[in-house]
């Protein structure tokens, strides 16, 4: 059994640890070849020693048509990614007429825990105003000054950092409302779940399975989803038909005071009603990704009071590249 990876710098690129890794495991059951390159336009068939003996192949990030895969004569199973997030593009009916299994590619499932997890961390440091009492200590010792003069009922006590003009203090408690009920969505609502939170998600998709374990309670429409929420957490991919799908009318029908994370998709949201409120502090939001990246330096966003943000990093760790691997091998049939 002859096992070959194959991956263009342009894949690396994207995901540094996933062929490593991936070679790593497949060398321990029974050894793997590793071919890498940085030149345009290299076909895997260019790279491999006598190609007809590989059994298992798979191609990062390269191009790849069926005349290329002739020449893997003996070829059983392959993994073809030829650009971030696309399946293979294309024509493979030769090599599948002759029995070649072709492994699909799946995008969030790898991810998932790493985004999930982040967005929790984005959330309580919304909650607490972590970033901003951090940036505060270097400059000044004012945010240490809790003590008033007089105590009075409602204001600022000894250690009392949050801000009480919007959702703050523990987790515990709040109402978490998440649309989506994937990868992401489900293990945040079962995160916030286990701290304490009353959570519900909208997910007309999603079975009913989801929501049993991720705690949740499930919410049929949008408009009521949105009625009565302190934390409100749009999870789902941008796509032609979730495009726009929190509107205008959903955006301002949040309570006043409430938190918005955003770790999937900025334009999921009407993202101009959503920062019009947030610029007008009715709304504070946590956030990892926009609807223009980078986000411009003299945006009024940055460095508000009620915004933490972050430069859309919430998903490519070390573990998601891992995943990334073995979610593809696990497919490939046992050696």
């Amino acid at each position: 059994m002859r096992s070959v990876i194959c991956v263009h710098e342009r894949f690396d690129a994207h995901w540094p640890f996933v062929a490593d890794y991936w070679h790593a495991r497949w060398e321990e059951k029974g050894g793997c070849e590793l071919y890498r390159t940085q030149k345009a336009g290299v076909l895997a068939s260019q790279l491999v020693v006598n190609p007809g003996s590989v059994n298992r192949l798979v191609l990062l990030g390269f191009p790849t048509d069926e005349q290329d895969l002739e020449l893997f004569s003996n070829l059983e199973e392959c993994f073809h990614m030829p650009r971030e997030y696309s399946d293979s593009g294309s024509n493979f009916e030769a090599a599948q007429a002759r029995g070649v299994i072709f492994i699909p590619h799946r995008v969030d499932v790898y991810w998932g825990q790493s985004v999930a997890e982040f967005a929790l961390g984005l959330t309580i440091s919304a909650l607490r105003r972590i970033p901003q009492t951090y940036k505060a200590m270097m400059s000044s010792h004012d945010c240490w000054k809790y003590l008033p003069p007089i105590g009075k009922p409602g204001q600022r006590g000894v250690q009392y950092g949050d801000d009480s003009n919007f959702t703050s203090g523990t987790l515990a408690g709040k109402r978490v409302r998440i649309i989506g009920a994937g990868n992401i969505g489900a293990r945040y609502a079962s995160f916030c779940a286990t701290i304490g939170a009353d959570v519900a998600i909208w997910d007309p998709f999603a079975p009913d399975a989801a929501f049993a374990v991720s705690g949740a309670k499930r919410c049929f429409h949008l408009s009521e989803l949105v009625k009565d929420s302190e934390i409100f957490v749009p999870m789902i991919p941008h796509t032609d038909s979730t495009r726009g799908l929190v509107t205008a009318d959903l955006i301002n029908a949040l309570p006043n005071g409430s938190l918005v994370v955003q770790v999937t998709r900025a334009k999921v949201c009407d993202t101009e009603a959503l920062y019009k409120r947030v610029l007008n502090d009715e709304l504070s939001l946590a956030a990892d990704v926009f609807v223009e990246e980078p986000l411009d330096l003299g945006s009024p966003l940055i460095g508000r009071h009620n915004v933490v943000h972050t430069p859309h990093n919430g998903g490519r760790t070390l573990h998601a590249n891992q995943r990334f691997a073995e979610d593809q091998m696990s497919r490939f049939r046992p050696r």
